[in-house]
């Protein structure tokens, strides 16, 4: 096997990349990091560069990937380590440059190394978990981490030596309703009229909503999207990490993939959330609006992700990071991993003791959360990790 480090992703031809990691992901997929790349929201100015890991045969067969970057901070990832980065720099240490395997600004549970058929996942594991800490020594770069991994690949890092870390999202999952009353009725009678009562809010005061799938969103209504999105940014001081280039991209190159749901009142756009579908899942990503309005953020990033859901046959949402609010509309808790390796190993210890005390209160609120259900009865929705 032959590894080398892919410093643009346009090295790597989109039919062989998308050959590996499929497209039923959507974040994995040539396109959506490609985009991420060419608007140069992604970049060394940025704080991420690209060192995507590419794993050859002798005779040049593609046989796995692995995306990676270079971080100089640790925004955009939704796997906290500041109090990590702030013990090193107390003892004098840097924790900035770090290796991360994830996907930029999208904290969504997916898979992260893609291997070729019939490649062994063990060898090629190997291979790379060598090379990875091959890299931290040369660069020099304090740690590496792979972000929102599933579970079985989890398990492999760690077979390996990698810590993991749990945290908690909160998921909708499909339990075979044929509508959005179907679902309602599965709610205990005062959660099921809370959400009645919030989506009549929201016709109440005459917004009106759409869901438009890619090759039906213009130009125009991209370019309000975008207003709004930034409008969440802006109101806290912050600069948004995605700019417009971003978004027509992914409108060019991936079309079949995205959902908008547009809020209007009368003819005039005031809010919108756009959302990624994979093969069997609905990711909710981006909202925004011009004001705010009466329970419109739960109708446009719940509520009508949920009906898609139902109308498509989707088997879960991923609304997102964050937001014990969701538990109440029907949202359930779901674990999630990451993986990390140290390279130095006063601090690797420490760490793994870091992890060892925080798990248990991450399990424990995942169950108080699960408590909170408002099912009438427990869906088949397991909180229990799998890595």
């Amino acid at each position: 096997m032959n590894l080398d480090l892919v410093t643009h992703i346009e090295d790597v031809p989109s039919a062989q990349w998308n050959g590996l990691t499929g497209t039923a992901y959507p974040f994995l997929r040539h396109e959506f990091l490609s985009a991420l790349e060419a608007s140069g929201a992604v970049c060394p100015d940025t704080g991420w560069q690209p060192l995507h890991v590419r794993v050859r045969s002798d005779t040049n067969e593609l046989l796995a990937l692995l995306p990676l970057y270079l971080k100089g901070h640790s925004y955009g990832e939704y796997v906290f380590d500041w109090s990590w980065a702030h013990a090193y720099q107390r003892h004098g240490l840097e924790y900035y440059p770090k290796l991360l395997s994830a996907v930029p600004f999208t904290p969504a549970t997916g898979p992260r190394l893609a291997r070729a058929p019939g490649v062994d996942e063990g060898t090629v594991l190997t291979a790379i978990w060598e090379e990875l800490q091959q890299l931290c020594a040369q660069l020099p770069a304090s740690s590496w981490h792979g972000l929102f991994a599933e579970p079985d690949e989890v398990a492999a890092w760690k077979r390996k030596g990698a810590l993991v870390r749990e945290g908690t999202q909160f998921h909708w999952v499909n339990q075979g309703y044929e509508s959005f009353d179907g679902f309602l009725d599965a709610l205990a009678s005062r959660k099921r009229k809370n959400l009645r009562k919030e989506r009549k809010r929201v016709a109440d005061q005459g917004i009106v909503l759409e869901r438009l799938t890619g090759p039906d969103i213009d130009q125009p209504t991209w370019s309000q999207f975008f207003d709004f999105y930034a409008l969440t940014y802006h109101k806290r001081g912050q600069t948004p990490y995605l700019n417009l280039e971003f978004f027509l991209r992914l409108a060019e190159s991936m079309p079949e993939q995205l959902m908008m749901v547009v809020a209007r009142l009368g003819d005039q756009p005031v809010g919108a959330a756009l959302s990624f579908q994979g093969a069997d899942a609905l990711y909710g990503r981006y909202w925004g609006c011009d004001q705010e309005y009466e329970c419109l953020h739960f109708e446009a990033c719940y509520y009508q992700g949920i009906e898609h859901c139902i109308e498509q046959g989707l088997t879960r949402f991923d609304p997102g990071a964050q937001g014990e609010h969701k538990i109440q509309r029907g949202f359930l808790p779901t674990t999630t991993h990451s993986v990390h390796w140290v390279e130095h190993p006063g601090f690797r210890d420490a760490i793994a003791q870091f992890l060892a005390e925080e798990t248990p209160h991450v399990r424990a609120y995942a169950a108080a959360a699960e408590e909170k259900s408002p099912f009438r009865t427990a869906p088949s929705h397991a909180i229990t990790p799998k890595a």
